[in-house]
């Protein structure tokens, strides 16, 4: 899309040229022709894995949205879908290192993704659905979706109320998205203005169209009363335990919990706005869960 203000060369008027004028301009200028029959439109398969993935690998390596710095130092990630499957796994006992990645360099299209440590026959990567298996299968641990039928129930609260808070706090707030999403998503991924500027806008519409499959428009009053009750309801189910579902250590619903509420309580995130930080004080239980699940890092 053409910056404002800037127009492209336009077609000369063919009012009074004829038809054969209109069958000249849609017509493929013949070296085109020539260069597109040499190298045809092709499908791709899907992505390679990163040039910089080590061939033999002694560790597990977590491909997250994070900067170097961070991943040199296992800090959590700035995004909750990577910051959930990295603090699950540390919470099961899996060793693995942090590398920074998007979403362009990931085999799936998505991050996170794991690679696995090398020995022989080691699978491939791991993209983050099936990454509690695996993780199952190498600690063992108990797959906490058949210990509580009510999971599934109460982790909707996370993936759409508190989802749509996030999303509308972080794009749609213009002063966040400047301050927070626009310097970690936008800024990192090109050096080139306009790219910048159309990835800027493409965020904010993937947001918004988000919002909309729910809604016929997005009132922000609804979306943090939404957040309010979900932390209620989220209070409520973590009761005086230190972990969700009376589990002795943290499981996957507590790092899905974490993943949110360290994001909306972490000062360094940058926001302008952020009200959800108020809504999330009202049940100090909540905190302090955040607060000792921090620890791990």
């Amino acid at each position: 899309m053409p910056p404002k203000g800037s127009e492209g060369p336009q077609p000369e008027s063919t009012s009074s040229a004829g038809p054969n004028a209109v069958h000249d301009f849609f017509t493929v200028p013949a070296p085109i022709k020539r260069l597109f029959d040499r190298f045809p439109l092709t499908t791709y398969p899907p992505n390679d894995l990163p040039q910089r993935s080590p061939s033999r690998r002694q560790d597990n390596q977590l491909y997250v949205f994070s900067d170097a710095k961070s991943a040199r130092h296992g800090r959590p990630s700035f995004n909750p879908q990577c910051l959930k499957w990295q603090a699950y796994l540390k919470f099961v006992g899996i060793d693995f290192e942090v590398t920074p990645s998007n979403n362009h360099a990931s085999p799936t299209g998505a991050l996170p993704f794991l690679l696995p440590a090398l020995p022989a026959g080691a699978p491939g990567p791991i993209p983050s659905h099936k990454l509690q298996k695996w993780a199952i299968e190498q600690v063992h641990c108990e797959e906490e979706q058949q210990l509580n039928l009510r999971f599934e129930v109460y982790a909707s609260l996370l993936d759409h109320r508190l989802r749509n808070a996030w999303l509308y706090m972080l794009y749609l707030d213009s002063e966040n998205f400047e301050a927070v999403a626009r310097r970690l998503y936008v800024i990192p991924a090109t050096t080139n203005t306009i790219v910048r500027l159309a990835l800027g806008i493409q965020l904010q519409q993937a947001a918004r169209d988000e919002l909309l499959k729910t809604s016929k428009y997005i009132d922000a009053a609804d979306l943090e009363g939404d957040a309010k009750s979900a932390f209620e309801a989220l209070s409520a189910l973590l009761g005086e335990d230190e972990h969700f579902f009376g589990r002795s250590k943290p499981g996957l619903f507590d790092a899905s919990v974490f993943a949110y509420t360290h994001l909306i309580l972490d000062e360094s995130m940058g926001w302008k706005q952020n009200r959800l930080t108020q809504l999330l004080r009202e049940n100090p239980n909540l905190v302090q869960h955040r607060d000792r699940l921090l620890q791990f890092f």
